[in-house]
């Protein structure tokens, strides 16, 4: 969860309040120019290679790009997001919902609206494919491996670890091959994923656990709530309950190794054992060379398959400070509460509004 500006922006979220968006262009030459802005939306999605995407809508048409040179010219340019509270004593407070890479920009030259759309900056890593062969021979440690493939395309990115590092074997990746694909390889290895966040930083951290991780958010139903509505739903699609991670690098003549990971709660409703039965998946890496990396991999790749009992669509008001990964308490009308996990959340810049794709159904009491 982003850090929120000051200690009365969350309790404010609850109330009647007076929505702030504001739309930033950062132009090639440096220049940073507020766009007008009619409607638009932030979407960011754990697991999606690009985490967060954007459409902005803005009434001027002379935004449309001519020639390369224009303003809005898509060669290079980018769009700094940001949505808060404007409160009634004047003082506006907001946070950041992403910096984005502009991909498109369309609309009728004559009337409008212009439309444009975005991408999180991961984009900018996978789009610059490997030239030539590149490797990870010599013993490098997966975040000295992964800040030198993204700063290889982006150099002033800022990378941020939040998890244990651990050496690689070694593994090479042959030309035209994808540079972010090889990024989040390096990242599974040590348990972990990597995005960027708001900031437009790139974060390397582990997926917190839905079962001890602290609750950033209360969306409840009723007066003073801020549940609108919410959509409960199951399926069985995308889910495994039992990971094979394995290793074997004969260039570092290191023996093959592996490790299993299961959900062994016979509590939970896709125990290995029980009747949801067992649905193994197996992952192979040659950056894999001991048996704790192929338990962390193993440990990564089964919390991102594991749904505890549910998925639930929940529309809310909205809170910008949100992020994929944060744990929600959700309390329905008829009072029972559970703890969900966030895959996914749209927030509009138009509406007043949250949605958020979650996984969970955890009883809260």
């Amino acid at each position: 969860m982003y850090a929120p500006p000051s200690s009365r922006f969350l309790p404010a979220l609850s109330q009647s309040h007076v929505p702030y968006t504001e739309v930033q262009l950062i132009r090639t030459d440096g220049v940073v120019q507020v766009l007008d802005h009619t409607g638009g939306s932030v979407t960011a999605t754990r697991g999606s290679a690009v985490r967060r995407t954007c459409t902005v809508t803005v009434p001027d048409t002379s935004l449309i790009p001519v020639r390369p040179v224009d303003q809005l010219a898509i060669y290079g340019a980018r769009l700094r997001i940001l949505r808060g509270i404007r409160f009634p004593d004047g003082l506006v407070e907001s946070v950041p919902l992403g910096e984005f890479r502009i991909d498109s920009v369309e609309g009728d030259p004559d009337f409008g609206p212009v439309t444009i759309n975005g991408s999180g900056l991961e984009a900018i890593v996978a789009d610059d494919r490997f030239t030539a062969a590149y490797s990870t021979r010599g013993g490098t440690a997966a975040v000295t491996a992964i800040t030198g493939l993204i700063q290889a395309t982006l150099p002033a990115a800022v990378i941020v670890n939040r998890a244990s590092d651990a050496t690689l074997g070694t593994t090479t990746w042959d030309a035209q091959g994808d540079r972010w694909a090889a990024v989040q390889a390096c990242a599974t290895a040590i348990g972990a994923e990597v995005y960027a966040d708001a900031d437009g930083q790139f974060v390397i951290a582990e997926l917190p656990d839905i079962a001890t991780a602290p609750i950033a958010w209360a969306v409840d139903a009723g007066t003073g709530g801020v549940l609108i509505s919410a959509n409960r739903a199951y399926s069985r699609d995308g889910m495994y309950n039992v990971v094979v991670a394995s290793g074997e690098n004969t260039e570092d003549n290191v023996a093959p190794v592996s490790a299993t990971s299961m959900d062994d709660d016979p509590t939970s409703p896709t125990y290995w054992a029980g009747p949801f039965g067992r649905v193994p998946r197996f992952y192979s890496s040659s950056l894999l060379v001991t048996p704790s990396q192929c338990a962390a991999a193993a440990a990564k790749l089964l919390r991102d398959a594991v749904k505890p009992a549910a998925t639930v669509s929940v529309e809310a008001a909205p809170n910008p400070c949100l992020e994929p990964g944060d744990v929600i308490r959700v309390t329905y009308g008829n009072g029972d509460r559970e703890l969900h996990q966030i895959q996914s959340l749209t927030l509009d810049l138009g509406l007043s509004s949250t949605t958020m794709e979650t996984i969970g159904g955890k009883e809260d009491s």
